[in-house]
């Protein structure tokens, strides 16, 4: 109710000052419109009287002479005799009235010059600010003559800028007094387009005093009154304070808004009143609800102390405490008493139900705990077995897939030499006979011997997959740094040439049981691999130029294993979808690559027992890992006595320590 009590004061009394501010807009109004008419009417006795019309008629050139008499205007600022209105260019209505002798009264702006040749004198009392011409309140009478054609038109018309009688006259007329608090004043104001140039807004609405020309009026009211010609009634920022304002544009003859009248009062008297009255409503409504309170407590306390106890036993139940409610110091046939008692009696038979749940609650976590642990077990059992059923056949798989691609490669090569054997040798044979006959056709036997001889590379790789036991000799103990740095060499001409910084970092210090030219083959094809790599980023970004190169000791669960390499580059990476078959004999995304660098690579390290795994990221490089054990162990079918005279170093070559 206090709240509503307060939106509808506030509502009604903020309506009630824009009803008012409404009203004294409409006063000024009239008070300025009576104020035209009067100037209307001072022209039309001028036009009247005797002295102008024997001079009309016996001398019109003396008229001017005479109207500039100062006497002869006041209190206008100007009258002159325009024979030259171009009757045609004013709008109907104005013809009309002034075909029927009628006044006509408007707003002007007009400029310096026009200012001048009305009267000098006004050219200064124009300049407000940077603002140097002025708003005039004109009014036309028609000079007819004995046939009633119209002869002229008498002008006459006071400047408004700086004039400050005509905007305290008016806000005498407006604000009446008694009508405001006490010690406040309303005002007045004429803009010329959006800037004061005469009012009575003080320059300081604090101390009050002076006049606040050259200033501008609030956008928002500038948009609605001058550029939409509607008229604004509300609250808006006066130069320097709030005020209930009320503005109406001043049109030109055409009617066009070329100004503003604005009447207007400061808004914080009222709100301050507002305020004071809010403050002694709201204190009687507070001390009422006080006294009502006190009376209402005073009354109902016997019942509040029961509730409230009552309140804190069920409290403490709610937090798994024990409480009761116990005597309330009501008569025992009392309904609360009665309630009291009740109460602690379901309380009493809750705590044995729950003593009894809670028995039977751990017994029950017991047996489920018991059950839980052995299902765990024999599910971590089940894993491990799955686990094992799954490596085993994807061996089973890889060892089928190997096997019969193993066959179909020797099978290949071997079909494949013949034939190129008996092409290279004609060749030879035919560039021997021809001798410095071949020369126009040197170019071409060259490149078929070129293509020969990669067709017989691509021969060797496919032998050298399909039956890698062939191409080995027994492997001994020994370091990784030195057949690091001999690969490094191997493959450092070429990475100069391409611009590509190698970088080396040897750590590792357990030996590896290994081949040493096929370890140099895996180095050298992922060497080659990483500036491929690189190059191809190099053409989609200009970015890339660094392989990282570093061993350390392979570790597993605290137990040194062996040494592992790994082969870093910041080339253009591998996409997810392809990680899965980089491996795979015959796979490459390269032009001019066979697909068997990493199948063979992996297929060397895998024999010895070793791992070779790859971590890429698109367009950020791509890390191989080569993991090799320190005692390698060989493929199924080999003798054991054939894996310890390799150990021991056969050929005459001494075993690492």
């Amino acid at each position: 109710m206090l709240g509503l009590t307060l939106y509808w004061t506030l509502n009604y009394s903020w309506q009630n000052l824009l009803s008012r501010v409404r009203a004294d807009l409409g006063v000024a109004h009239q008070a300025l419109r009576v104020e035209q008419e009067h100037q209307s009417d001072l022209l039309a006795h001028l036009r009247d009287s005797w002295a102008f019309q024997q001079r009309l008629r016996q001398a019109p050139e003396s008229l001017d002479g005479w109207l500039d008499d100062p006497a002869q205007r006041w209190p206008l600022d100007g009258v002159r005799l325009r024979r030259d209105v171009a009757l045609d260019a004013l709008p109907q209505a104005a013809r009309d009235r002034l075909r029927l002798g009628a006044p006509v009264t408007q707003f002007a702006i007009w400029s310096p010059e026009q200012l001048a040749a009305f009267n000098p004198a006004l050219v200064e009392q124009a300049r407000v600010g940077e603002e140097r011409r002025g708003l005039m309140s004109l009014s036309w009478v028609p000079v007819l003559g004995p046939d009633g054609q119209l002869l002229g038109i008498l002008e006459g018309g006071a400047l408004i800028n700086r004039d400050g009688e005509l905007v305290d006259r008016l806000r005498d007329q407006v604000f009446v007094p008694g009508t405001l608090p006490e010690g406040e004043s309303g005002a007045v104001t004429f803009f010329l387009g959006d800037l004061r140039v005469s009012t009575n807004v003080p320059t300081d609405s604090a101390r009050g005093g002076g006049r606040a020309l050259a200033t501008q009026v609030s956008a928002p009211v500038r948009r609605q009154v001058l550029e939409q010609g509607v008229s604004w009634v509300d609250r808006a920022w006066v130069h320097d304070a709030w005020a209930v304002s009320g503005y109406e544009p001043l049109r030109d003859l055409h009617g066009h808004a070329i100004g503003m009248l604005y009447v207007g009062f400061p808004e914080w008297p009222f709100v301050r009143t507002y305020l004071v009255n809010l403050l002694e409503l709201g204190s009687g409504v507070a001390l009422l609800l006080l006294i009502s309170g006190l009376l209402v407590y005073r009354g109902a306390r016997d019942l509040f102390s029961p509730i409230e106890q009552i309140h804190r036993v069920v409290r403490a139940t709610r937090r798994q405490q024990e409480a009761r409610i116990g005597p309330l110091g009501l008569d025992p046939a009392h309904e609360l008493a009665q309630l009291g008692r009740q109460f602690d009696a379901m309380l009493d038979l809750l705590a044995e139900r729950n003593r009894e749940i809670a028995g039977a609650a751990e017994e029950l976590e017991g047996k489920v705990a018991a059950r839980t642990l052995s299902l765990h077990q024999k599910t971590a059992e089940l894993e491990e077995h799955i686990r094992m059923l799954t490596e085993a056949r994807e061996q089973l798989l890889i060892s089928e897939k190997l096997a019969a691609l193993g066959e179909l490669c020797a099978g290949v090569a071997h079909e494949i030499n013949n034939p190129l054997a008996v092409i290279l040798g004609n060749m030879e044979l035919l560039k021997l006979e021809l001798g410095e006959a071949a020369a126009p056709v040197s170019d071409e036997i060259e490149l078929v011997l070129t293509q020969v001889d990669r067709i017989r590379a691509i021969t060797r790789s496919l032998l050298q997959y399909s039956r890698p036991g062939d191409y080995e000799t027994p492997p001994v103990w020994q370091h990784l740094g030195p057949i690091v740095q001999e690969s490094l060499t191997l493959v450092g001409a070429t990475l100069r040439q391409q611009s590509i910084a190698l970088e080396c970092q040897l750590s590792a210090s357990a030996p590896i049981e290994a081949d040493r030219q096929q370890l140099l083959q895996v180095m050298v094809n992922l060497l080659v691999n990483a500036a491929h790599a690189i190059a191809r980023r190099r053409e989609q970004s200009g970015k890339g130029g660094r392989i990282v190169v570093s061993t350390c000791d392979w570790r597993e669960q605290g137990a040194l294993r062996g040494a592992e390499i790994r082969v870093q580059d910041d080339g253009c990476g591998i996409e997810p979808a392809l990680l899965q078959r980089i491996f795979e004999p015959f796979f490459t995304t390269r032009a001019n690559g066979t697909g068997l660098g990493l199948a063979l690579s992996h297929r060397i390290v895998s024999r010895w027992g070793g791992e070779l795994s790859v971590e890429s990221v698109p367009g950020q490089g791509s890390c191989f890992t080569v993991r090799l054990q320190s005692r390698a162990s060989h493929e199924p079918g080999e003798a054991q006595g054939q894996a310890d005279a390799w150990r021991l170093g056969l050929g005459g070559e001494e075993a690492a320590p």
